[in-house]
């Protein structure tokens, strides 16, 4: 082969391994780059919801007892005429119309649901009802002696000792701040006495005195 010849062939060879080069580089590129990496779980993760741990899937708290002055939303699909809002009575009972009068303190809102179906399938077929607790007026706690609105209130989820002399409207001029007591019912119908001193508590003293509240808890401010 001639000079000509062998100088032509690399150049030829040149060219093809210039062009060859950028499929390479681009094969390589597309091998080695990783998509972002899902979660685990992403694949059958189901979607987000804002039940509440001790509530079921139509809003039920499972372990709240109706009392007597709660109010209750009663729906029954369909039937407008029955669905309201009532109160429990002070003898513990409700009245619907077709119902009749039922027994709603000391249930659950599911058991009363249940009670209230089988009092209105005398009428409607399959019914269809929903019982939510609207407002909690059953639960209440009591604070007596020197504060400015002694009585009876409703108690809120995390209500405290402090929370419930604010909510009296606080101390009279001669309350005995360091002599504050609660009186708790036990089951068996005995009563514990737990101290309250107002003023180590605010100081940050003694924080364990200044307890959740539960209901039929009666505070004394001597």
């Amino acid at each position: 082969m001639g000079a000509a010849a062998k100088e032509s062939s690399r150049f030829l060879f040149a060219i093809s391994v210039c062009l060859m080069l950028p499929a390479v580089a681009f094969a390589q590129a597309g091998q080695g780059a990783a998509l972002p990496a899902l979660p685990a779980s992403a694949s059958n993760s189901q979607p987000a919801t804002t039940q509440k741990p001790d509530t079921d899937a139509r809003g039920h708290n499972n372990a709240y007892i109706i009392g007597n002055d709660d109010v209750l939303s009663i729906n029954v699909w369909k039937e407008t005429e029955i669905s309201r809002s009532v109160p429990v009575r002070s003898d513990g009972k409700i009245s619907l119309p077709l119902v009749g009068e039922v027994q709603a303190a000391g249930n659950t809102p599911l058991k009363l649901e249940q009670d209230i179906s089988a009092k209105l399938k005398s009428y409607i077929a399959e019914p269809e009802v929903t019982v939510i607790v609207q407002q909690v007026n059953s639960q209440k706690f009591n604070i007596l002696g020197q504060v400015n609105r002694p009585g009876s209130y409703p108690i809120a989820n995390t209500a405290t000792v402090l929370d419930a002399i604010a909510i009296a409207g606080g101390f009279r001029d001669f309350a005995k701040k360091k002599a504050i007591y609660v009186l708790r019912q036990n089951s068996d119908g005995s009563q514990t006495r737990m101290p309250f001193n107002y003023k180590d508590v605010v100081k940050g003293k003694n924080p364990e005195q200044n307890i959740k509240l539960q209901p039929r808890d009666t505070i004394v401010v001597p």
